[in-house]
């Protein structure tokens, strides 16, 4: 399997923090040197581990604010 480089631009931040230390972070993360994109998921303490995510565009977290403002 390839290996996933990854670089943590800028931490927007924390979601939440799991008792074992495990955060859910929203970054900005530039994955194998493209372009940084927006990315929820949960980080282990060091950032050498991740869990699942999603990664979103500028256009995708605009979107995603407008519904999340118009939820009841």
């Amino acid at each position: 399997m390839a290996e996933i480089k990854y670089e943590i631009v800028k931490t927007i931040g924390v979601v939440s923090e799991s008792p074992k230390g495990w955060i859910k972070e929203l970054n900005l993360v530039s994955w194998n040197g493209r372009d940084p994109k927006y990315d929820l998921r949960d980080w282990a303490p060091d950032k050498e581990k991740m869990g699942k995510g999603i990664t979103l565009t500028e256009e995708e977290v605009q979107q995603l604010k407008e519904v999340l403002n118009n939820m009841e």
